[in-house]
């Protein structure tokens, strides 16, 4: 009999297009891990929110996974700040058409969604796995916001879950410093889709160098700094150089000019915007060309978890410089597979653009190994099966537990 497995992912829905408000490293996640666990028989059910009123309320992926999408009131975008209000609305409406006691295992995407699989442990008496994505305590101390909501609901659910995942050894250590021994912690990183993402031939053909972003154009994804590096990258080296941003939505971004539409944007590019390109959100398959024609990927965030990004362009063959933060101290290897940099320092940024762009033999040698990296360090079908271990460990323990009574 076919293992089930909910997974909760809010805000995440794996099927919406990617590089949106709210469209990113976690939706790819939840899609990726439900159809690697489909590959070795499990029966994956993914409950997030409505949030594009045109997809309909159950939709299938793979061969026995399913999208069920929630309206808890308001169908249509709402952004992932409002949703804590809508989690009883969300609870109930789950109640009514999914049948939540059949499932052996709740997994929980994000501390909104944990909310939603403590109320389910605890009425169905169903083990938990939870995956943060991000953390407040991380996003307080590399932008000084502080969520104290989020922040207790946060250490609530890491120290009552049965398992927490962390992506990375730096989000356990991050994990236990903030809720203690009680939270049950392991590793098992993000995978990458080798179908998609894997070097090319069109690598060879770059005649200036180029340097992209993906992902979205918020402050905390450092965008404005890496516009600022490049500009002055711009002002100090002699050949053409170029910029390609993929992220945003029609609301960022025009897509007829390739022009951002916020201000902000508009200033930090103002002579220099015949070489930055703003190409608006991609698919998968897109952004993969995208990296193979990179020089170098930038990923510049102010604090990370992991950096599907950044696993995604390694395994291009690509070399990354990326912000020497959180998970992506370990996604990047530092001098090996690309080259970390101090976060918010467009300088540091100016540096590393700089040495890819004139030495395109260190160039070509960070992408070689980080080809050779990624395919062992981010392997879904790896993860999928440690995955499953995990689930059933507790499976066995729910089933002995319940058998005492």
């Amino acid at each position: 009999m076919k293992k089930k497995v909910l997974f909760i992912s809010d805000h995440g829905d794996p099927l919406a297009g990617l590089g949106g408000k709210q469209s990113g490293g976690q939706n790819n996640y939840v899609k990726q891990l439900a159809l690697a666990l489909d590959e070795l028989g499990l029966s994956v059910d993914v409950a997030t929110h409505w949030s594009n009123p045109n997809a309909p309320q159950v939709e299938v992926f793979g061969e026995s996974c399913r999208v069920i999408r929630i309206a808890a009131g308001k169908k249509g975008y709402m952004n992932k700040s409002e949703m804590y209000n809508i989690l009883p609305e969300f609870y109930r409406e789950m109640q009514n058409i999914i049948p939540l006691d059949t499932y052996d295992v709740v997994h929980s995407h994000y501390w909104l969604s944990g909310l939603l699989g403590l109320v389910i442990k605890n009425t169905y008496d169903i083990p938990l796995v939870h995956t943060s994505h991000s953390l407040a305590i991380a996003k307080y101390r590399g932008t000084g916001k502080k969520e104290t909501k989020r922040l207790h609901a946060e250490k609530d659910i890491l120290r009552k879950a049965d398992v927490v995942i962390a992506t990375t050894t730096n989000e356990k250590d991050l994990i236990k410093s903030f809720a203690g021994p009680q939270a049950n912690v392991v590793v098992s990183s993000i995978g990458v889709d080798r179908d998609v993402f894997y070097p090319n031939k069109r690598k060879k053909n770059q005649s200036v160098p180029v340097f992209s972003f993906a992902g979205r154009l918020q402050e905390t994804k450092g965008i404005l700094t890496l516009l600022n590096a490049f500009n002055k990258l711009n002002n100090r080296i002699n050949h053409d150089i170029k910029l390609i941003i993929a992220g945003g939505d029609k609301e960022d971004v025009d897509l007829a000019t390739f022009k951002p539409k916020k201000k902000e944007l508009q200033e930090a590019i103002r002579g220099i915007e015949d070489k930055v390109k703003f190409v608006g959100p991609k698919t998968q398959e897109e952004l993969a060309d995208l990296f193979n024609t990179s020089t170098a990927v930038v990923v510049p965030s102010y604090y990370e978890s992991f950096g599907m990004v950044a696993a995604e362009a390694q395994a291009c063959g690509t070399p990354v410089i990326a912000s020497g933060v959180g998970g992506l101290q370990n996604v990047v290897s530092d001098g090996f597979t690309g080259i970390h940099v101090e976060p918010k320092n467009s300088d540091h940024i100016v540096k590393a653009m700089a040495l890819l762009a004139k030495d395109i033999y260190l160039a070509k040698e960070l992408g070689k190994q980080a080809a050779e990296y990624s395919r062992k360090a981010f392997n879904w079908e790896k993860i999928a099966k440690q995955m499953n271990m995990t689930y059933e460990g507790l499976i066995t323990t729910n089933e002995k537990v319940y058998a005492s009574y």
